[in-house]
């Protein structure tokens, strides 16, 4: 059955077809750096833990630095006076994080990022206007795509953390997971989900421009890097999307694009900085497991 006999004549399968195997690429490319950084990454984790693990002293600065971090990192719209910042400084800087690795840290907290994503598309999924019989078709496919790439980078994120050493991280960032907890009942229309999801997806694209440098190794470095291109195509798709809700025009979230009907900023709107900024990244030790 074709989309204009299910009622969805603005759907192009032959354009969506072609967008969607454009993002897939990313996402396969991403996580075929992740495989192939692996091995090297987890090599270093082992000839450090030869060498007589990590340096406790290293790992307490690392957790002094970020629990400062965490009193400035609070910058999202959505992340705004929900007062967690203190709580979590004094956590980072708890004996128990100070213990673990800083590679360990950072993955645990991106898987964490990654199963919060999870959990949100799904949720939106249950949504009438979203994944329903009334939404937007391009809207759906993307949520469902979306979700599933998530899934595969809290996948990979946790196989390089357990090969390091570490435990796997299965549950939600917890600062996060109050925000979208906090979001939820104002989720009535689709133009709140959307920028909930924008606000989640450049958080991640953020967190892991962030990681890139705090990283131990270059090939952790490169797998990190990747899969934040990956949030970043996400953000822009969502970004164009939400200009057209916000301008009530819904009906031009179509592919192929009614090119002469969008507005003049439709070409720039997905891409509104010369340089990504990092106001929302998550301090490492925000989603990381205390031991």
């Amino acid at each position: 059955m074709t989309p204009a006999e299910r009622g969805h004549p603005d759907l192009d399968e032959t354009a969506f077809g072609e967008l969607l195997e454009a993002s897939q690429d990313l996402h396969a490319d991403s996580m075929r750096a992740m495989r192939d950084a692996a091995e090297e990454t987890v090599e270093l984790g082992m000839e450090r833990r030869a060498h007589g693990g990590f340096d406790p002293e290293e790992n307490a600065a690392f957790a002094q630095q970020n629990s400062q971090r965490l009193q400035t990192a609070f910058g999202g719209k959505l992340l705004a006076g929900i007062g967690a910042g203190a709580a979590l400084a004094a956590l980072a800087a708890s004996s128990a994080w100070a213990s673990q690795p800083t590679d360990i840290q950072i993955l645990q907290t991106a898987a964490s990022i990654e199963v919060l994503a999870v959990a949100t598309y799904q949720k939106a999924l249950t949504l009438p206007f979203i994944g329903g019989s009334s939404a937007n078709p391009v809207v759906k496919t993307f949520a469902e795509k979306t979700m599933e790439q998530h899934a595969q980078h809290k996948t990979a994120f946790n196989a390089v953390t357990v090969r390091l050493g570490g435990k796997k991280q299965e549950n939600p960032d917890p600062v996060l997971l109050k925000v979208v907890q906090a979001a939820e009942p104002g989720l009535t229309s689709p133009l709140p989900v959307v920028k909930l999801a924008l606000e989640l997806e450049n958080g991640a694209a953020e967190t892991y421009i962030v990681d890139c440098s705090a990283l131990s190794d270059g090939d952790g470095r490169k797998t990190t890097a990747s899969i934040m291109g990956v949030e970043a195509q996400h953000a822009a798709i969502l970004s164009a999307v939400q200009a057209l809700l916000e301008a009530n025009a819904p009906q031009l979230i179509a592919l192929p694009p009614n090119v002469g009907a969008l507005p003049s900023a439709a070409g720039s709107v997905g891409f509104p900085n010369a340089f990504y900024p990092t106001s929302q990244a998550r301090p490492a030790t925000e989603g990381a497991l205390s031991s």
